[in-house]
This record gives C-alpha cells, sequence and structure tokens, in this order.
C-alpha cells in the first residue's frame, strides 16, 4: 500500500531529499532557470532556490530531524464525513474505536483535539479533500433541491471547515433568492448585512451595489431587463466576426435585415 507523503518512513525522506537535491543541481548545469525547474519537478520556486543555495549535508540532516504530520492523517477524511453525517452529535470516544479497527495506532487525545477544532470551525480541510473554487460556487449559487445528497453533504463539509464561506454561503444563497423571485425591497437590508460581518471580497460587492442602490433595486423589482437589447448586440456582433470584421456598413445592415 502506498503511503501518503506525510506518512513515508525517514529513509525514504532521505533518500527522496538525495534525489531531489541532485535532479536540481543537474538541471542548474544545463542552465536552466529556477522558474523552468520548478514547472519541470513540479516544485515551489522556493524549495529549488533552497536546494541550490544549501549544502547536500544539511539538507539530509535536515531530513533526518523532520518528523511525519502524525498518525491521524490518513483519517482525517473518515472522521470529517463521520461527523458531517452525525451533524457533530457524536463522542469522540465512538470515533475513536471507529478508526482504531480501520488501522489508527494514535492516542485518544489527539482525535479529541482534531473534533474540538471541527466543532469550532478551526480544522483545515483534508487536502485530498478539498473541491475546486468552481465546484463550491455552484454549489453555493443552486437552489439546495437541486443538489444531490453527496453534494449536499461536501458543501456542509466545506461550510463547517471554513467560518468565511460558511457567512459568504448564506449570503450568497439569500442574495440569489432575492434575484430569482425579484425581492428588490430586500436588497437594502442585505446590503447592510454583508457589509456588518462579511468576508472583505462580499463587503467590497456591498459597496457597489449600494453605489447603484436605484438602478440595481429596480433590476431586482421590475419586469424588464435589457436583456433583449443585449440579445441584438451579441447578434450583430456575431454577424460582423463572420465576415471577419471587413463588412461595410450596408452589406452588413441587408444580413441583420435578412436575418429578423
Amino acid at each position: 500500500m502506498l503511503l501518503p507523503p506525510a506518512e513515508l518512513p525517514r529513509t525514504q525522506i532521505i533518500e527522496r531529499t538525495r534525489h531531489r537535491y541532485e535532479d536540481i543541481h543537474r538541471l542548474l548545469e544545463k542552465r536552466w532557470t529556477i522558474s523552468a525547474i520548478a514547472r519541470r519537478l513540479n516544485l515551489d520556486r522556493k524549495t529549488v532556490c533552497r536546494f541550490r543555495d544549501t549544502d547536500l549535508d544539511e539538507l539530509l540532516a535536515s531530513a533526518r530531524e523532520r518528523r511525519p504530520n502524525g498518525v491521524l492523517e490518513p483519517f482525517k477524511a473518515y472522521l470529517n464525513t463521520r461527523f458531517t453525517e452525525a451533524q457533530g452529535q457524536v463522542s469522540g470516544t465512538r470515533l475513536f474505536l471507529e478508526i482504531h479497527a480501520r488501522g489508527y495506532r494514535g492516542s485518544r487525545q489527539v482525535v479529541g483535539k482534531h473534533l474540538a477544532a471541527l466543532r469550532a470551525g478551526t480544522a483545515e480541510p483534508v487536502r485530498a479533500d478539498i473541491p475546486s473554487p468552481r465546484k463550491i460556487t455552484s454549489w453555493i449559487m443552486r437552489p439546495r433541491e437541486t443538489l444531490t445528497e453527496s453534494q449536499d453533504e461536501r458543501l456542509l463539509q466545506v461550510r463547517l471547515a471554513c467560518r468565511d464561506i460558511t457567512r459568504t454561503c448564506d449570503l450568497a444563497q439569500t442574495f440569489a433568492d432575492l434575484v430569482r423571485h425579484q425581492r428588490g425591497y430586500l436588497l437594502l437590508e442585505w446590503i447592510r448585512q454583508a457589509e456588518q460581518d462579511a468576508p472583505k471580497p462580499m463587503k467590497g460587492f456591498a459597496g457597489f451595489l449600494r453605489q447603484d442602490l436605484d438602478a440595481v433595486t429596480a433590476g431586482l423589482t421590475l419586469p424588464w431587463s435589457s436583456g433583449v437589447v443585449e440579445g441584438h448586440v451579441n447578434k450583430v456582433k456575431t454577424l460582423k466576426r463572420a465576415m471577419y470584421g471587413r463588412a461595410s456598413f450596408d452589406l452588413l445592415r441587408t444580413r441583420i435585415l435578412t436575418q429578423s
């Protein structure tokens, strides 16, 4: 069974350090740039610079003293899932026994500390289990009833892992509801809430809305919009591009009229 990088035995960590040093210096001798080496070896530029500027003996000594991240790391995804399923109403002893049966050999205190971080909302999500920002955004902006059970569970895990995302999610879903149901009369109250305790990007968005409050309120209240006009403008641009932008006004006018 392959172990994650955090759980590699010390001898493998030392060997990996030696190979990385040799690979970096071989490419440096060929006059590769730091950025090119970082892309080739899939490393951060700072890591490449450290291996360039540090003696091999010093790097190996550091590798010998390095401690793995802990035996709990491979079991965090399971703990997070069980914690979410139980909505936080699960004992640390029970989860300790469950992961112990799955091979965990650490202490019960470590499990309790991780659960306390989950309840406080300060636990970092498991890196291998982090959805992309685009995927999280799609879950937030869709009506909750359209999410599958798995998607709803994953969104809950993200909310538990980050307080800022929790607040952003609540405000974004409320704003989406204003747009879908044209509840412009609630916009000013939404702006006040966002300016009070939302993360900085959401506060900035609320500030822009306040600058043009009347127009935005009208857009969220009245049944009319500029959508039809924008559609016609897009059609004109498409016809113009289809002729590589070289059509005369008369030819462009004729094409638009005949396709109306």
